[in-house]
Formats: C-alpha cells, sequence, structure tokens
C-alpha cells in the first residue's frame, strides 16, 4: 500500500483518504494498523469496482444517504464503502476471507 504524507489530502476532520488505489494522509497524523486496514479494503472495493464505478456510487450513496439522514456525516458514514470499513478494520484477517463484493451487505 502506498501511502503520501501531506498537508492538503484529505481535508481537517479526516486522517487518510484512498485515491485510485493510494493513500493520502494528512502529514500530522500516523496511521496506526486499524487505519491501514481500513483503506485496504477501500483499495480492495475500488479495485473490484475498476475505481470510476466505485466513485460513482460511492457519491450517489452518499447523496442518497444525506437526503435520508439531513447530515452529511451521518450520511458519510452510512455508506456501504464505509461501514463495510469501519466495521472490519479491527480485523487483521478480514481481508484474507472476504469474498467479492461484500460491501453489498451493508447497504
Amino acid at each position: 500500500m502506498k501511502i503520501v504524507q501531506n498537508r492538503l489530502i484529505p481535508p481537517k476532520g479526516f486522517k487518510a483518504i484512498t485515491l485510485f488505489g493510494i493513500v493520502f494522509a494528512r502529514k500530522d497524523v500516523n496511521l496506526g494498523k486499524m487505519d491501514e486496514n481500513h483503506e485496504a479494503i477501500h483499495i480492495r472495493q475500488g479495485n473490484e469496482m475498476l475505481w470510476v464505478f466505485f466513485y460513482l456510487w460511492y457519491g450517489i450513496e452518499w447523496l442518497i444517504r444525506l437526503i435520508q439522514y439531513r447530515d452529511k456525516m451521518l450520511a458519510y458514514y452510512n455508506i456501504s464503502f464505509e461501514r463495510e470499513a469501519y466495521i472490519n478494520q479491527l480485523d487483521d484477517e478480514y481481508l484474507s476471507k472476504r469474498k467479492l463484493f461484500s460491501w453489498i451487505k451493508y447497504l
């Protein structure tokens, strides 16, 4: 996993973001094993959806959740990709046993 530390990406309030398989982390933040596992789950999700479809689905689902919850952070935490990553980020074995398109279970 390639990690690029910088001051611009992601926006303040977030530790890291995965963009097309590269993890961008704030320079003032040290990513722990849990954070790396979270981002590795996103990399797997993006790879199986060819990245373009991952971001398209991500954006559409965020808009739907925003209408549903009327809160941008609550919408973010309820995106199926994020739910899968947050629920399984502590399981070091998760990626070795994860089935394709497992994020669908979190819709």
